[in-house]
């Protein structure tokens, strides 16, 4: 971009981003007035940076990206004089002007091809899926048929009804997950991400194959903060993965480490990259029982990818770094440690009972605040705009996202398919739990595909979570088990975009790098089926439950990593990596009969290598001696 487009987009960025904090700390607007400007100046904005294909880059913006630009202002300001009369009016039932259809018609096809450019087609086909059915479904028979509508009533229920663009995929983005994109973009403004890699490597880096372990704490550090994989992997992944080729992993091993930690970020509490505060929306369940409820699978995921990691290195045989090149850790908290601060701001008022939207206002005014507790870090006037522009960057491709998602609940809820899908996905799986669990997550997966999470989540959860409950599971497993996997869509082949973006730094293939991350993620794809058949998992049960499936679930899960890489206490064989999967997987599966087995095959495989190492230890022990004996020497080397 040129200076002068470069500062028209950041004058446009920091007034939304202004805009937005006045919005939801001291303006009392009509939702959909706060809506539609946050929808406008997000359309606005993405014609000024992202162009038209891919191929062309992000350079001077053409005049159609400018009369598009102004078509979106100009829509915003339309429906924001006329957000009242909006509000209240019943959709379909009373007619709309010339002037509502223009500018509604000019929001929802804006709101298409700005999604288009930010996340790519494959949204594209699932809203054009959804309108296609709302206008022509009435040709079906049976369940899927649904009364007919004239395109005009299928664009009152697409622009102007709560069902629509201003249903709660752009509420929540133009809110609470906004404001946490800044204050993910101020945090990494006043020099978080580099403290969170120095702790991580002080931590780690003096482990075997350190690099690769450093790589997964500093990206679940900044992934719970940051919300996206793909940012996360750029962020962090620019140091890590080349360190990590450098220690001896393989390219395609450290890209798909990364991948891996940079999406499980987003499930990690206490922010679980604003997971937990979507759910609360979604479900109107308190925060703070979202975050316990996810400390223990996050947890299992952690520790059954540093465990990989770890059997890795061993497998390899890599070298420990040289203890210069690792900070103390003693200095790296000494420097930094008021970086923590700002995290506990959020989880203090968030447990207080305050809005998601006001808490991240007093993280961003936390982290200005504790920025000032060394000159390195302080922050001025222009690093503060600097961030809000940066914030409102990252939400471009979140909120034009969300827009497309709000696209397509529309055809779903105004036909009535969303009542019909819990009917359909019963009866497709006959009502048994297993392979609806398993229908629900390929779901979850293909809509999720390139899509934000904020996004994926809340499009899943309309469509999948009746269909789970239905079944008995309870609300916080339902919406848990969606959440997981429409993050884990990230690293999940063809559309892995986290996988994609590790590939281009390690210079290995796309495909490869997602099947290696798949692989290295393998927990985060059982641990959603483990916490649904044992709530205990979400720390709902007694003590005593909790303690025993957390104890049976982590060794499950670190014998799965053995099992998966190959490696226990030295190198295993096919059949014994087989029996290590089982025994992980029997262990993992709740029930005393399950664990019991699972840790006599595991007790077995342990027994084996130990007895073929002793074996070892001792035939090297006699090589000399032998040698010695056939030169003609005697037991202790001394010739005859």
């Amino acid at each position: 971009m040129s200076n002068i487009h470069l500062t028209i987009f950041s004058l446009l960025a920091f007034t939304l981003a202004v805009f937005q904090i006045w919005s939801v700390v001291w303006g009392k607007l009509n939702p959909m007035n706060q809506m539609a400007i946050h929808l406008a100046f997000i359309l606005g904005l993405t014609f000024l940076t992202y162009s038209y294909s891919k191929g062309s880059g992000l350079t001077r913006p053409t005049i159609i990206d400018y009369i598009s630009a102004i078509l979106a202002f100009a829509a915003g300001i339309y429906f924001t004089i006329h957000a009242e009369r909006f509000a209240v009016r019943i959709p379909i039932m009373e007619p709309l002007t010339n002037f509502d259809i223009f500018f509604g018609l000019v929001f929802v096809l804006l709101s298409i091809e700005a999604a288009r450019r930010t996340i790519g087609y494959p949204i594209i086909v699932i809203v054009f899926i959804g309108i296609g059915y709302a206008l022509w479904g009435h040709r079906f028979e049976g369940l899927m048929w649904h009364r007919a509508f004239s395109p005009v009533d299928v664009l009152d229920e697409l622009a102007f009804s709560f069902n629509g663009l201003w249903g709660s995929p752009i509420s929540v983005a133009a809110s609470f997950v906004f404001m946490f994109m800044l204050f993910g973009a101020f945090l990494n403004k006043a020099g978080a991400g580099e403290f969170f890699f120095n702790l991580s490597t002080a931590v780690a880096g003096r482990t075997k194959g350190g690099a690769a372990k450093v790589a997964v704490l500093a990206s679940a550090l900044f992934g719970s903060i940051s919300g996206s994989p793909t940012a996360n992997v750029v962020t962090t992944g620019s140091f890590t993965i080349p360190v990590s080729k450098k220690t001896g992993y393989k390219p395609s091993f450290a890209a798909a480490v990364e991948a891996a930690a940079s999406t499980g970020g987003s499930i990690l509490p206490p922010i679980m990259g604003s997971s937990a505060f979507l759910m609360a929306a979604v479900t109107q369940m308190p925060y703070g029982s979202i975050v316990i409820a996810a400390i223990i699978p996050g947890i299992l995921y952690y520790a059954s990818l540093l465990t990989m990691v770890h059997f890795e290195a061993l497998r390899l045989d890599l070298p420990r770094a040289a203890k210069e090149d690792i900070p103390k850790l003693s200095t790296v908290l000494r420097e930094g440690w008021f970086y923590f601060i700002p995290l506990v701001v959020l989880v203090f008022f968030l447990i207080q009972g305050y809005s998601a939207s006001r808490t991240g206002f007093y993280g961003i005014i936390s982290i200005v605040i504790v920025s000032w507790f060394r000159k390195k870090t302080r922050m001025g006037l222009r690093d503060i705009a600097s961030a809000m522009v940066n914030g409102v960057k990252s939400a471009i491709p979140v909120s034009t996202a969300c827009a497309a998602a709000g696209l397509v609940i529309a055809g779903i809820m105004s036909t009535g398919l969303g009542g019909k899908l819990t009917s359909i996905v019963l009866g497709l799986t006959e009502g048994m739990l297993f392979p609806t669990l398993i229908l629900v997550m390929l779901i979850c997966i293909i809509l999720g595909m390139g899509m934000p999470v904020a996004a994926a989540y809340i499009l899943t959860a309309m469509l999948a979570a009746p269909a789970l409950i239905e079944l008995g599971i309870s609300t916080m497993s339902a919406h848990l088990f969606i959440v997981y996997f429409s993050i884990f869509s990230a690293i999940t082949p063809p559309v892995a975009v986290a996988a994609f973006a590790a590939a281009g730094i390690s210079g290995s293939n796309p495909n490869r790098v997602g099947l290696e991350a798949v692989r290295l993620g393998l927990v985060g794809f059982i641990v959603p089926f483990m916490f649904v058949f044992e709530p205990s998992l979400l720390m709902d049960g007694a003590p005593g439950e909790i303690i025993i499936s957390i104890l049976t679930a982590l060794i499950g899960v670190i014998i799965l990593a053995a099992g998966v890489i190959g490696w226990l206490i030295s190198k295993a064989t096919i059949v014994e990596r087989v029996a290590l999967i089982a025994g992980g997987l029997l262990t993992i599966y709740p029930g005393l009969l399950s664990d019991g087995i699972g840790v006599m095959l595991i007790l077995s495989i342990l027994f084996i290598q130990r007895s073929r190492e002793i074996k070892m230890i001792k035939n090297d022990d006699r090589k000399p001696m032998e040698k010695g004996r056939l030169k003609g020497t005697d037991s202790i080397g001394v010739e005859s």
